[in-house]
């Protein structure tokens, strides 16, 4: 390992809490970057609270009808005036999360800079804990040039996640592309 790289162990300790411990978030979402929000399934299907927000745009990282995704779709949104896009991805260390990378990035981009710059983007899977919380870390690192250790002590500083370590490891490797590609 060389001096830039980090472990997934290491990613993992910054996602504990003070005393090592993991705890599922303590809110349905959570603001943990300006106009970026993380939560879960219960707050994605309020849309009376997410248009009282301000919500212009929802990314679903957990798009499907199992009982690990969250069954939303365009439609579902569509007399709301959120945009909207879906992921079908699973929470498992085996799926590659890394395929939806620059896309959720550009995604969330396109949020922030919609309503000259004021639009707000709701980032969510089943408990706002993996997934989103994966996708925006990649953002972080990706559109805001952030390392991995910024961009999940960022999120975590807000809200309360875990990604599974196959996502950390993804993680790790955009770290790592990143950081050479800026050598």
């Amino acid at each position: 390992m060389s001096d830039y790289e980090v472990s997934v162990q290491q990613l993992n300790d910054l996602c504990a809490d003070g005393d090592g411990f993991y705890r599922m978030p303590t809110h349905d979402m959570d603001e943990v970057f300006p106009r970026i929000y993380v939560g879960n399934a219960s707050a994605a299907v309020n849309t009376v609270h997410l248009t009282k927000l301000g919500i212009s745009h929802i990314l679903n990282a957990a798009e499907g009808n199992s009982l690990m995704h969250v069954d939303t779709n365009a439609e579902f949104y569509a007399n709301t005036g959120i945009t909207y896009l879906g992921m079908p991805a699973s929470d498992t260390d085996l799926f590659n999360l890394s395929v939806y990378f620059k896309e959720g990035a550009d995604f969330i981009d396109m949020a922030l800079t919609h309503k000259d710059g004021k639009g707000k983007v709701f980032v969510h899977c089943k408990e706002g804990y993996s997934r989103s919380s994966t996708l925006v870390i990649a953002y972080l690192m990706l559109n805001c040039g952030m390392d991995v250790r910024t961009a999940v002590a960022t999120v975590r500083q807000r809200r309360e996640i875990g990604p599974n370590d196959g996502f950390l490891r993804q993680l790790c490797h955009l770290d790592e592309t990143l950081a050479a590609k800026n050598k």
